[in-house]
């Protein structure tokens, strides 16, 4: 297997493209110099939610693809009706880390994401804001910052509210003890293709209060209690409160995420290529 960060010309028995617009000149040049040979189309939140509704190119990567890989099942809907039977499910897995105990004297929540505006990277500390003094709530902020001007915001944000922090970008594996160590999870974005921070937070053990947007839905369920509308920080803080002070709640939050922790299993990735990359097989 050959990763390139464009198509080269060359003899492949199959190509994996990631992003129907973006990897639109490669996926035309792989079909038309193979047009008989497998097509894999690995699609993103950029792609199911925005580029293949209004692109031109990422809608013609749509209709060369043979097999479109996708990292949770509500994102199926997205696509036209007479292409939905090309669509595999493939969740991304993660493996169980370490047990972490949890920081004392505080009810810590994890942020895990980089600072860009379609993750909605500042909602957790401006609800945070708006919680009672007694609450024990500490958001730790784990992500790169990819403006200065981003970067300058979660600055003076940390040294403005004694609840939020800021830690810029950690290795994996730090930032995993992050997450394993924390009493929640967050995911505030506006778009996902299936957040492999959930992925990690189901591995963890760790519940997760999201955004209600498809991606999320895909991976923990309709039902799951922990949603909150896009972009309400006032709905957001209310969950957050309601984690801290009533255990039930929180225990069923939980539940609800052990009850989904078997689509993380590094396992049934494996088993789920295996089955998708067998059909290049049949077709070579």
């Amino acid at each position: 297997m050959d990763v390139l960060g464009r198509f080269d010309g060359g003899s492949y028995d199959a190509c994996l493209a990631l992003h129907a617009r973006r990897s639109y000149a490669s996926i035309r040049g792989f079909r038309d110099l193979y047009p008989d040979r497998f097509l894999i189309l690995a699609l993103t939140g950029t792609d199911l939610y925005g580029d293949i509704h209004t692109d031109r190119n990422a809608k013609a990567s749509l209709e060369l693809a043979d097999r479109f890989v996708l990292l949770q099942p509500d994102g199926e809907g997205e696509l036209p009706k007479r292409l939905r039977n090309r669509a595999k499910v493939i969740y991304q897995s993660c493996e169980r880390p370490a047990a972490v105990a949890p920081r004392r004297g505080v009810f810590e929540v994890c942020v895990m994401g980089h600072l860009r505006p379609v993750k909605d990277p500042f909602r957790t500390e401006a609800a945070s804001r708006l919680l009672p003094a007694t609450s024990q709530i500490v958001v730790t902020h784990i992500g790169s910052a990819l403006t200065e001007r981003m970067a300058q915001r979660a600055v003076a944000l940390s040294e403005r509210n004694f609840r939020y922090e800021w830690r810029g970008e950690y290795p994996r594996w730090k930032a995993l003890r992050v997450l394993g160590r924390s009493r929640l999870m967050v995911l505030t974005s506006k778009m996902e293709g299936g957040a492999n921070v959930v992925s990690e937070a189901l591995a963890c053990g760790v519940p997760v209060i999201s955004s209600r947007i498809s991606g999320s839905i895909g991976m923990l369920g309709g039902d799951y209690p922990g949603y909150f509308p896009v972009g309400d920080t006032k709905a957001l803080a209310q969950l957050l409160i309601r984690v801290e002070e009533d255990s039930s709640f929180y225990e069923s939050l939980v539940a609800a995420c052990s009850k989904q922790a078997w689509i993380v299993d590094p396992e049934l990735e494996r088993e789920s290529w295996a089955k998708l990359l067998g059909e290049v097989e049949v077709k070579v």
